[in-house]
């Protein structure tokens, strides 16, 4: 296959950050379709748009998601990624790979795709970059019967659920992430297989409030970590961090410069609810005010670790820009307990589906379509009573709506009136 001139895309083998031309042009030594993914890639920089042609569904059979069709819109011109489709692969909870697992998956798609793979896109799957609709079917036996692994989701459904490291490499974590990960994802197998959804449903677990898998950000469920009791507090190592006999924030490798450590100004006036302050020598919170930010925890991890009492905060509706611009997730249930079969966790996800799959519009996501029809509407269909935590702002209408079962006998009493007032 001949190579293609790509002024464009060599400028961005000039900067000092590696570059996926260099790596496009090493495997295309031994794959000729990657010289014309990077000829179409060429082509799209000049022409200042896509050439990847839309739609063209294609799958293996029994599952409808999984597998991305990818067609070219200029094939006579790059023969070989007339169809280029994507693989998702399920990762592990936490993306623990043996390394047999990953030199089996890289065997397979140097044998049966173009060897290019994405470890890990924003999406959580493993992603398999580029074959032909003749391979799908092989790939899929080979992965499921051969290495043990099975399909992402794709599509209008329960995308793969994804997870932290929690408990495996961190002190902080509130639950287990992997086991409700790996729960979650074999329970709603047929969900995450088989779209159904006005469009697509991420669920991401994160084992405490400093949220490393950004769930908050980019999930429709964020499952987060937390704790409903006291942080716990041990007062000679805050004297010690006081004192300069600790390093805040471990001593972590690569930390800024704190200078002389200021429990005052490095952590007290930093609290977002102003709940700290010292007594004396004493470090004091006031519990009811912590909103669980971490970030006391995180600046003394010898003094201060979360409370006891741990579970999980739902927070639901986030996403990237598609319809209405992106939104961060809004706290639905502030506390639900992890333990178990999960039982509270999916009696949650199941009614946030049931309802979506009525009100939903077609490739709108739940947070946009609570959005849609307003939080107070959404509350009540999941039968949470609001806290403050849900108000967005002090109410700006001055007129109050108020429903006939909220006052007793508010409808009678305003029918009866009425036909006084209009009686002949």
């Amino acid at each position: 296959m001949p190579k293609h001139d790509t002024p464009l895309l060599d400028q961005l083998e000039s900067g000092p950050w590696p570059s996926f031309v260099s790596d496009l042009k090493r495997q295309a030594k031994t794959k000729d379709e990657c010289w014309d993914i990077l000829g179409q890639v060429e082509l799209s920089y000049k022409d200042k748009i896509t050439h990847w042609k839309h739609g063209g569904i294609v799958g293996v059979f029994g599952y409808g998601g999984g597998v991305i069709g990818r067609y070219s819109d200029v094939p006579k011109k790059f023969p070989g990624v007339a169809h280029f489709h994507t693989v998702r692969v399920n990762q592990p909870s936490s993306k623990f790979y043996s390394t047999k697992a990953l030199r089996g998956l890289c065997e397979l798609w140097e044998r049966r795709g173009s060897g290019m793979t994405n470890l890990h896109g924003s999406t959580g799957d493993l992603v398999l970059l580029g074959t032909t609709t003749d391979q799908l079917e092989e790939i899929f036996w080979e992965l499921t019967h051969n290495l043990g692994m099975d399909l992402g989701g794709s599509g209008g459904n329960l995308r793969t659920p994804s997870c932290c490291l929690s408990g495996a490499r961190c002190e902080w974590a509130c639950y287990s992430t992997q086991a409700a990960c790996h729960n979650i994802t074999n329970t709603y197998q047929d969900e995450l297989h088989r779209p159904a959804f006005p469009y697509k449903f991420k669920i991401k677990f994160s084992g405490c409030p400093n949220d490393c898998v950004a769930a908050i950000a980019r999930s429709d469920l964020a499952v987060i970590g937390t704790w409903r009791d006291d942080i716990r507090i041990n007062q000679d190592a805050v004297q010690g961090y006081v004192a300069g006999d600790f390093k805040p924030e471990g001593g972590a490798h690569g930390q800024r410069d704190w200078g002389k450590f200021n429990i005052n100004t490095e952590v007290i006036n930093l609290c977002p609810t102003g709940c700290m302050s010292m007594d004396g020598k004493n470090l004091v919170i006031d519990n009811s005010n912590c909103t669980r930010c971490m970030h006391c925890i995180n600046v003394l991890p010898r003094a201060l670790r979360p409370g006891t009492q741990k579970g999980a905060t739902l927070l639901i509706g986030a996403k990237a820009p598609i319809l209405e611009g992106a939104q961060i997730a809004t706290m639905i249930y502030p506390f639900i307990p992890m333990t178990g079969e999960f039982d509270e966790l999916k009696a949650v996800v199941e009614k946030c589906w049931d309802w979506w799959m009525e009100e939903g519009k077609n490739r709108e996501r739940i947070g946009e379509t609570i959005q849609r029809v307003g939080l107070p509407t959404f509350l009540k269909i999941m039968e949470v009573e609001p806290i403050p935590q849900h108000v967005r702002e002090p109410r700006s209408n001055p007129y109050v709506f108020w429903r006939s079962e909220e006052v007793p006998g508010g409808f009678e009493r305003d029918v009866k009136e009425f036909r006084a007032r209009h009686a002949m």
